[in-house]
């Protein structure tokens, strides 16, 4: 099953109305749906039952989320049900909606498709806050990139969400690393990528480090040393 196509209208569980497909990936779909009965509008997503065998990927990220539930920048877990669809059992996770912009779409909507250095730098210490208390539980993410990030405002500073938690293990050393790099990647991504990266300030180099992983946790030993290198610099120059 390559995708489950529902249409707005379809019901699930006798329990939500779909209201439309916000995103796919390697393991499902993410619809918007309503509750039948409180016109709660929520997100499911549906795992792909190939990659959910005998429903574990769906009841880890349950559990995962559980256990991150204190992290503001997770979607907040709900439940899980057991489905029929097309003929097959499948598991879909029921979270909060997060009504906001997917990071890749947010970023094109600037001008040169992409963020201004000062907006770069505001959405890589809100990213970092947000991780970093996931770190500090003992965990990780597992996938982030452009297209993992929603943002729900923007004020002060980026109200953000993340979503798709990857399981690529226990939370180790390496896996916390893992999203450190990738964090600086992404922030390399929104402030113009490769095309833009000689042009940069010195300041933004020094944070991406050429984007080699061995340069990155050797100046950063983990995201709180990232977070209070961010909180310390002197950006008026």
């Amino acid at each position: 099953m390559k995708t489950f196509d529902l249409k707005p209208g379809d019901i699930l569980a006798d329990k939500y109305r779909v209201l439309g497909l916000l995103g796919a990936g390697w393991e499902g779909e993410v619809y918007k749906i309503r509750e039948r009965g409180t016109q709660i509008e929520r997100a499911a997503k549906l795992f792909f039952p190939k990659r959910n065998l005998r429903h574990r990927a769906a009841y880890w990220n349950a559990r995962k989320l559980h256990k991150l539930r204190s992290c503001e920048i997770l979607v907040h877990y709900h439940s899980t049900e057991v489905i029929e669809c097309h003929g097959e059992k499948v598991s879909a996770s029921i979270s909060e909606y997060v009504d906001g912009d997917l990071l890749s779409h947010y970023v094109r909507g600037w001008r040169g498709k992409r963020l201004p250095l000062f907006q770069g730098v505001h959405l890589l210490h809100a990213l970092t806050v947000g991780v970093e208390a996931i770190h500090l539980l003992g965990e990780y993410h597992g996938d982030l990139h452009l297209e993992n990030v929603m943002v729900e405002r923007l004020g002060l500073t980026f109200d953000l969400k993340l979503i798709d938690l990857h399981h690529w293990g226990p939370g180790s050393r390496a896996n916390r690393q893992h999203d450190l790099c990738c964090m600086i990647r992404l922030f390399h991504d929104a402030v113009g990528g490769r095309k833009q990266y000689s042009k940069h300030p010195q300041w933004v180099r020094g944070i991406c480090c050429g984007l080699k992983n061995t340069l990155i946790l050797k100046k950063f030993r983990n995201v709180t040393a990232l977070r209070l290198y961010l909180e310390s610099e002197d950006w008026t120059e």
